[in-house]
């Protein structure tokens, strides 16, 4: 199995300081960290579920990929991201399969970690996001 685990749930939210006092409030989640990623012209929060994460993105920027999404969609699910231990040999193995790539390098992504997108048209219509520790 070349996905390791789950790592994280994307939510877009138009708010994220009511996002994040709304799984407080409810849940009694807590922030395991907050940082502004200006490459994706998103801020993150990430909240600890178990071994995995509810990723709570809010953008600082209009034209930021989940400005978009929320204009189109409204808040919500946003992505998957799943854990994997090799991610430039996983998207050379996609890229030879000719699979819709957003990023056909690993990045920076939040936290320090390298990522890379998969086109949601590339499947049955959910983003995903492949993220190396």
């Amino acid at each position: 199995m070349k996905l390791a685990k789950v790592d994280h749930i994307g939510i877009a939210v138009r708010d994220l300081d009511a996002a994040i006092e709304y799984f407080a409030r409810r849940y009694g989640a807590k922030v395991a960290s907050r940082e502004e990623i200006p490459q994706d012209k998103v801020e993150e929060a990430m909240i600890q579920v178990g071994e995995s994460y509810i990723q709570l993105l809010a953008p600082t920027a209009d034209d930021s990929p989940v400005a978009k999404f929320l204009e189109k969609r409204g808040e919500g699910i946003h992505h998957i991201g799943f854990g994997v231990e090799n991610l430039d040999g996983l998207l050379e193995e996609l890229s030879a399969q000719d699979a819709q790539l957003i990023d056909d390098r690993p990045r920076l992504g939040g936290g320090g970690k390298m990522v890379a997108f998969v086109h949601p048209k590339d499947g049955p219509g959910i983003l995903v996001e492949l993220v190396q520790e």
